[in-house]
């Protein structure tokens, strides 16, 4: 059985902001349409916040404090979650080569801020009570990207 610290949580957290944060300058950068361009420079403001609130956090952990024992099976999810399936660096790569238009760079931002709020719903579970209000607040400033996003979707189609 793996020991799977809060601190483990974050500290995917605080990466998977870093790479959505990267993603998103890429992104800003790439494209001349000014809504899209505004968008995705909000939302690097945004990831830094969440990462500077993460890290906030981080820092206030016991580094061998453990919430509870989770088997293998789950530790490993989570950290395959966060490596493949969130804004990874080599899946930032890969999607920055495909992406060709504003609509399929807007369209792997809205998968991954619905990823990004499925791994958060998982780790509210895994840290301490009185830092799920702040992880549930981040979850529904992602849930405002998602709609952002989905909204500026339906007018470039």
């Amino acid at each position: 059985m793996i020991q799977f610290t809060s601190g483990d949580a974050v500290e995917c957290a605080v990466q998977i902001e870093e790479n959505g944060e990267t993603f998103y300058r890429r992104m800003a950068e790439k494209f001349d349409d000014p809504e899209v361009k505004k968008l995705f420079t909000f939302l690097i403001k945004e990831e830094s916040k969440h990462k500077e609130v993460y890290a906030g956090m981080l820092s206030k952990l016991e580094k061998h404090t453990t919430l509870e024992n989770y088997p293998e099976e789950y530790y490993a999810y989570l950290k395959a979650y966060v490596e493949k399936v969130i804004f990874s660096p080599e899946r930032l790569e890969e999607e920055m080569y495909r992406i060709k238009d504003e609509k399929s760079a807007i369209d792997f931002a809205i998968r991954a801020e619905l990823e990004t709020i499925l791994y958060y719903e998982e780790m509210k579970k895994l840290v301490k009570e009185k830092d799920q209000e702040l992880i549930e607040k981040i979850i529904a400033e992602e849930r405002k990207h998602f709609l952002e996003l989905s909204e500026l979707s339906l007018k470039i189609c």
